[in-house]
C-alpha cells in the first residue's frame, strides 16, 4: 500500500510542479472575463439610452446591429431590441464559457479547490473531471452558435443563400459534436462502472 506522506523523487516533483504554468492562462482569462463584463454594460446602458431617447446612443446600436450590405436602421423597432438583446445574451454566454474553462480547467488541471462544502459551489464542480468539462464546454458552444444563427436569421436578406447554409451547417456540425463527445463519455462511465463491480 503506497504511504499518502511518501514525497516524490525530484524529477516526478519538477514535472507536476510545471502544472502551474497554466496559471498565468487563467488569470489571463479572467482579464478577458473583466473585458466582457466592461462590454455587456456600455451595450446596456446604450440600449437604455436609446429607448430613453438619446441621439448618440441610438446611433451606436444602430451600428452595432448594423449588416454589411443592408440598410442601417433608422428607429428603434422590436427587431433592433432584440438584436442587441440577443447580443448581450451572446456576451452573457460566452462569460459563462470562460467560468467553466478558469474554474473548471484550474480544478481539473492544477489543483483542487476544496470547495465541497462552500454554499455557492457550482452543481457541476462536485463532479468535475476533463470528460466532463469537455461536455459541458461543448454545450455552451453551441448555445453560443445559437445564438449567432438566430441573429442571422433575422437578418436573412443581407445574407447570401450559401451563408445561411454554411452556418446552418457548421451549427449542425456542433450539435452532432457535442452529441458524440456525450456518447463516449456515457459509454466511457459504464465501463469504468462495470470494471469496478467485477
Amino acid at each position: 500500500m503506497t504511504d499518502p506522506n511518501q514525497k516524490l523523487r525530484p524529477l516526478p516533483a519538477f514535472i507536476f510542479m510545471t502544472r502551474w504554468l497554466q496559471l498565468p492562462l487563467y488569470l489571463g482569462l479572467i482579464l478577458a472575463q473583466c473585458v466582457y463584463v466592461f462590454h455587456f454594460w456600455v451595450e446596456l446602458k446604450d440600449l437604455i439610452g436609446a429607448a430613453m431617447g438619446n441621439d448618440a446612443a441610438l446611433q451606436h446600436i444602430f451600428q452595432a446591429v448594423a449588416v454589411p450590405g443592408a440598410p442601417v436602421p433608422e428607429k428603434l423597432n422590436e427587431t433592433t431590441i432584440m438584436l442587441v438583446v440577443l447580443g448581450l445574451i451572446d456576451v452573457v454566454m460566452i462569460s459563462n464559457l470562460l467560468v467553466m474553462v478558469i474554474i473548471g480547467g484550474y480544478e481539473t488541471f492544477i489543483s483542487r479547490m476544496n470547495l465541497d462544502h462552500h454554499p455557492d459551489q457550482p452543481e457541476w464542480l462536485s463532479h468535475v473531471n476533463a470528460s466532463v468539462l469537455k461536455t459541458k464546454l461543448a454545450m455552451a458552444i453551441i448555445g453560443i452558435s445559437s445564438i449567432h444563427l438566430l441573429k442571422t436569421f433575422i437578418n436573412a436578406n443581407a445574407y447570401t443563400e450559401k451563408t445561411l447554409v454554411a452556418q446552418t451547417v457548421i451549427h449542425v456540425v456542433f450539435l452532432l459534436s457535442a452529441m458524440a463527445i456525450a456518447y463516449t463519455d456515457r459509454i466511457t462511465t459504464m465501463t469504468h462502472n462495470e470494471s469496478k463491480h467485477h
